[in-house]
């Protein structure tokens, strides 16, 4: 490994100004430091990380808390594209990533003793279980965190707006394609599922619309098994809604699996819709009519405010940032 000294030596200067020039101090001229880096870059010189971490208190290293409990990992579309977009834009700002729950076990740490083994400026935290006693240990913690979809007390969380969402999509169905009996399949408790819903049921009042108990069912998301079954129950009700929600456009595939199970045409017989904006869904046939969450703008904004938090405290607001999606039509709601 080339050392400043190799360096020193082959320019004929002393290590300090090495040092220097490496550093762009002003007390030598420009003509030396760019001599003295051409050298360096020639003779395949890069900082020792540690020591720069030692210089700056700081590993320029973000650790990533994923987990999908339905064991898609990162072909899990929703996230996968959040965290792409998260990886661009922490590359660009200098940073490395690390996610800090693989092999953790091994070395039985916790999330907040295994982020401070790899020695990470800060955390984001994605597809988790919130309210795991591990997960609140590093949130609550002083290394900077920045949360997806979840808000702790006072920790910056990047939110999908999920309310305006299932306003948009509930509206166009009833208001432009004029359904009335509209079923939701709901996924698993969390504050995404809470916030889609407590939105369902707000809308649909303002709309004057009634919600049977029975329209309301439960399917984890991504679980096309689970949306299959409750979408042959939606079915065989005595008077069966004409427009189903699920949970995610991906889970959708089973209850579109279902429907075809039992001889129904989509849209002409029943229609659906789905939710995030997947690619999948926009080359399902029928196209799918769903919400396209930004996820681009997801992870930008996650790694732009772990960064801030990181590199500017004094300076940077702990803030709930909500990302607006947009609908987007499809061809699987009819026009009644």
């Amino acid at each position: 490994m080339v050392s400043m000294k190799d360096i020193s030596l082959k320019c004929n200067v002393s290590i300090a100004t090495v040092s220097k020039a490496l550093n762009d101090h002003s007390d030598i001229s420009e003509q030396t430091k760019e001599y003295i880096r051409e050298t360096a870059r020639n003779m395949g010189y890069f900082p020792n990380a540690s020591a720069k971490q030692l210089k700056t208190h700081r590993s320029h290293n973000l650790g990533i808390l994923f987990i999908d409990e339905a064991g898609s990992g990162l072909t899990h579309d929703f996230y996968a594209n959040i965290l792409d977009s998260f990886k661009v834009t922490a590359e660009n700002a200098g940073y490395d990533l690390t996610f800090i729950n693989c092999n953790r076990a091994s070395l039985n740490m916790s999330f907040l003793e295994h982020s401070r083994y790899r020695g990470v400026d800060g955390v984001v935290i994605a597809c988790v279980k919130f309210d795991e006693p591990e997960v609140y240990e590093l949130a609550q913690s002083d290394i900077p965190v920045v949360t997806i979809d979840h808000v702790f007390d006072q920790k910056t969380a990047v939110i999908s707006d999920n309310i305006q969402g299932m306003k948009d999509l509930v509206t166009y169905i009833h208001k432009e394609c004029h359904h009335e009996r509209i079923a939701f399949i709901h996924g698993a408790d969390s504050a995404v599922t809470r916030n889609r819903l407590t939105s369902f049921y707000r809308t649909m009042e303002n709309l004057g619309l009634t919600v049977p108990d029975e329209y309301i069912l439960e399917a984890d998301y991504r679980d096309t098994d689970g949306a299959y079954s409750q979408t042959l129950a939606l079915l065989d009700l005595p008077k069966p809604p004409t427009c189903i929600l699920y949970p995610d456009d991906f889970s959708s595939i089973g209850g579109i699996n279902a429907i075809k199970s039992r001889g129904f045409s989509i849209p002409d017989d029943i229609s659906i819709a789905g939710y995030d904006g997947i690619n999948l869904a926009k080359v399902l046939e029928p196209k799918l009519t769903t919400i396209e969450q930004d996820t681009k703008e997801i992870g930008r904004k996650a790694a732009l405010q772990l960064i801030d938090l990181i590199e500017k405290p004094k300076t940077t607001l702990i803030e709930r940032i909500i990302v607006s999606g947009r609908l987007l039509r499809g061809d699987s709601v009819k026009v009644l």
